[in-house]
């Protein structure tokens, strides 16, 4: 597995029987230590759940004090998974970065040992209003998500990350905390979402609290005079663990990678406010009136006392005393029908195979495959300590009817039993992908079909082994996914998911294409084998009066793994539209794409969406045509430049330093360069010397910098010839009117004609981080404001320096253009022609 383009912590002895972070490597946790951790959370019954609104709004620190410390079954119920935040560790965005966000809440979780959960909510962006929020998701939608994951999770208690009032800034925030005190009340009500209660019972819950937050020092004065508050001291050292769930929680925090999140590891005392907000109120503690114990089962008294007996017989070098009891206990919460006891079993069943010290686990070859091929399975399991074990059988779950490996054998001490079975997957397999991407959304909901997946992260490995094992005579049942092992020359042992793909993917060039004029443009659709001697026609659809050259085009490819690629001379018609592209390969017809999303810290992520791009029928002009372009957080600019018929050169550090900038007719710096590129600052001279000769700088969007939430402008060294700072100002209606300021300058004339209709079809927001306090040698362009706040008028911002031209503008282009609207292009390439395209002296 290569390394992304664009240390790992492990706590192997110390946490619950989950996968411990890492992407590339991920084994359940290990060790005398981890016994004692699960055998103490047996013996607590309660529950509690946190809400908020995107991936990294969790206060990890709470969740590992409940978790870790409290030893409650904790979780975290995200509203949205993070489509609309930005990426600093590559360039997906939307659904790609939803899913990158996704794992590393999973990574999070498997530090801070909560589990994690989601409703159908997509993140569209920032929003400055909870109204604007529930009415573009659909309050009816969400909440019943909400209800659904309460009454499913069962919890004594729910704690909001936020208010629900102005305090809580993002929109996103204020809803969640909204909605969720709304589901508080009707998971308990039968009459609530009836059709729920097929497969799930009302819950009420004891409590919900506010978990006060302060990101000023207004704001924690004003947590310090509130009376009816809880402190939670979330600092505390754990021996077992051997760290402070501050610790861990900084770890957690730190799997956020992809929004630089990095957090401090916190030692030392650290107080959490706990505030009532419905239910029963607590006077000294956030669980008062919650018996946590297996008294509140019938019968729990008896399991209890067995537990405690576990505990006491557990030592660290001679784990499996804890199995006697542990099995004794087994029959007794296997009769209870009751949820709580139905997880407690599936708990208890992962502290017998640790006690027992057994590895359990089957691999598949290749770890790709399409329907209809054979794969092979390799059983392995092995008895690591001195208990009696036998390997009753191992079952596959699986689409169809994969084999059981029947194999009645004792499992001697510590020699491995192996074994192997093939198994041809099924024609009518579904492909691997995640759930909530297998249906189109209508970019504020997603659509699932099937209920049993609602609310979760992610769907069970599609192939799963559940092995049956007999221990000190009680029967337990452990599942594990089945992967693809290999080894690494670098990295070592890695497991991989197992990916169903079909015959052939299919690739276009981007997501988007423009076409600047009538003249007919090449469109290679790429072809991907993922079977041996795949052959087949190619085949586009388009829009209206648009027309493709040939109708089909064939390949044939070889060998699995190998690509070909089919051409077409497209002609475009007036109207834009949207290019699909088909296969058709022994009958069946293909419609699918293969995006593999790969960082270090996430396991590997599979993604085949339907083939197709957006395709742009408008006239556009541009004078500047070699671009140098300084990529920053990572952003799809380039690809859109090059459409305009462009010739992009990345700029790297020593093109920076010593490079001849006096070859390009513009220099464009990406996202958030200037936050992310010490190089780009500490040659900022260099490229305002590039500018006072006769070239044009264009700087996209950065980011504010010291205390994010302060609100006070933040200036950036060099980034501009002329003073300016940056604010946390922006417009995210992407709707609102835009108003030219200077009608007749040459940025808004020439090489195109700008008009206010040019702002129409724009995406997710207009922009976001406007400049202020801006020198009075720069000229602002464009006004624009979201609806009842002050105008912005440095949506451009323009200088002309020495002979050059010198730009900033905070709009989204990294969203519009790969988005294929139209007038960003044109409005884009006047920015890019500001200072004409002479030759350079």
């Amino acid at each position: 597995m290569r390394p992304s383009k664009y240390a790992l912590f492990l706590l192997l002895s110390a946490l619950p029987s989950l996968p411990v972070a890492g992407g590339a490597n991920q084994r359940p946790a290990q060790g005398g230590a981890a016994l004692k951790q699960m055998l103490e959370r047996l013996r607590v019954t309660g529950s509690v759940l946190m809400i908020a609104a995107h991936p990294d709004d969790e206060n990890t620190a709470v969740l590992a004090w409940c978790a870790q410390g409290r030893k409650l079954r904790t979780a975290y119920l995200s509203l949205t998974r993070g489509e609309g935040g930005q990426n600093l560790i590559g360039s997906e965005q939307g659904e790609l970065l939803g899913l990158i966000r996704t794992q590393e809440l999973l990574a999070a979780r498997r530090i801070d040992g909560a589990e994690q959960f989601f409703t159908r909510a997509i993140d569209f962006g920032f929003s400055k209003s909870a109204d604007e929020t529930i009415a573009k998701w659909g309050r009816r939608e969400v909440l019943a998500d909400i209800v659904w994951v309460i009454r499913k999770f069962r919890p004594d208690v729910i704690i909001n990350r936020f208010s629900g009032t102005g305090r809580d800034g993002h929109g996103h925030h204020q809803a969640s905390a909204i909605l969720s005190r709304e589901a508080f009340d009707l998971a308990g009500d039968p009459a609530a979402f009836p059709e729920q209660l097929k497969d799930l019972q009302p819950w009420k819950p004891k409590r919900l609290l506010w978990n006060g937050f302060s990101f000023n020092r207004q704001q924690e004065q004003e947590l310090d005079k509130l009376a009816n508050r809880l402190v939670v001291d979330t600092g505390e050292y754990d021996p077992v663990l051997g760290s402070s769930y501050g610790e861990l929680a900084g770890v957690s925090r730190s799997q956020h990678k992809s929004q630089g999140m990095g957090a401090q590891e916190r030692r030392g005392s650290a107080p959490n406010y706990l505030m009532h907000v419905a239910g029963e109120p607590a006077s000294r503690d956030f669980l008062d009136g919650v018996d946590t114990t297996w008294n509140r089962l019938p019968g729990g008294a008896a399991i209890d006392r067995l537990l405690q007996q576990a505990i006491e017989a557990w030592r660290i070098d001679r784990p499996e005393g804890a199995i006697g009891p542990l099995c004794k206990a087994r029959p007794i919460i296997a009769a209870m029908n009751d949820p709580i006891a139905r997880r407690k079993l599936a708990d208890l069943d992962e502290a017998i195979a640790l006690a027992a010290g057994l590895w359990l686990d089957v691999s598949v070859a290749p770890g790709v495959a399409t329907p209809g091929t054979a794969v092979e399975f390799t059983l392995t399991a092995v008895n690591r300590s001195r208990a009696a074990a036998a390997l009753e059988r191992v079952q596959l779950i699986a689409h169809g009817s994969p084999p059981a490996f029947e194999t009645a054998a004792p499992l001697e001490f510590n020699k491995p039993l192996m074994q192997r079975a093939k198994w041809t997957i099924p024609a009518d397999a579904p492909l691997v992908q995640p759930y909530w991407l297998a249906s189109a959304s209508n970019g504020l909901l997603y659509r699932v079909e099937d209920l049993n997946l609602l609310g979760l992260a992610e769907a069970p490995a599609p192939i799963r082994a559940r092995f049956y094992v007999r221990v000190d005579g009680q029967t337990i049942a452990i599942e594990r996914p089945v992967e693809r092992r290999f080894v690494d020359r670098v990295k070592g042992e890695i497991t991989e998911p197992f990916s169903l793909l079909p015959p052939v993917s299919l690739k276009l060039p981007a997501a988007s294409m423009i076409f600047p004029d009538a003249t007919p443009r090449t469109v290679i659709v790429e072809v991907r084998a993922n079977q041996p001697k795949a052959e087949g026609t190619v085949s586009l659809q388009l829009p209206a009066g648009w027309r493709p050259e040939p109708a089909e085009a064939p390949f044939s490819i070889a060998a699995a793994g190998q690509t070909s690629q089919a051409r077409f001379r497209v002609t475009p018609g007036p109207a834009s539209g949207e290019l699909a592209a088909a296969a058709t390969i022994g009958g069946r017809r293909v419609v699918n794409g293969l995006v593999r999303i790969d960082h270090d810290h996430i396991p590997p992520q599979t993604v085949q969406p339907p083939v197709k791009m957006r395709v742009t029928r408008e006239d556009v002009k541009i004078l500047s045509r070699r671009i140098g372009y300084v990529m920053g957080a990572g952003d799809m600019v380039p690809a859109s430049l090059e459409q305009l018929g462009c010739e992009v050169t990345m700029l790297s550090r020593d093109d920076l330093v010593q490079g001849d900038l006096s070859r390009f007719d513009a220099i464009v710096t990406g996202v958030r360069a200037w936050n992310v590129r010490m190089d780009l600052r500490m040659n900022a001279h260099r490229l305002h010397a590039y500018v006072e000769r006769g070239g044009t700088l264009l700087v996209q969007f950065n980011t504010t910098e010291g205390n994010p939430f302060s609100g006070e402008p933040s200036p950036i060294s060099g980034i501009g010839p002329f003073p300016m700072r940056l604010s946390r100002d922006r417009v995210s209606v992407e709707e609102v009117p835009v108003k030219l300021l200077k009608p007749g300058h040459p940025l808004l004339e020439s090489p195109n004609v700008i008009r206010p209709d040019d702002f129409s079809g724009w995406v997710q927001e207009r922009g976001l981080y406007f400049p202020t306090d801006l020198d009075q040698r720069y000229e602002c362009l464009l006004e624009m404001s979201d609806p009842g706040e002050k105008p912005l008028q440095s949506g451009i911002v323009f200088a002309r320096v020495g002979r050059g031209a010198y730009i900033y503008t905070p709009l989204a282009w990294f969203r519009q253009l790969p988005a294929g609207v139209p007038g960003a292009f044109k409005i884009f390439a006047n920015l890019l022609s500001a200072g004409g395209a002479a030759p350079r002296q």
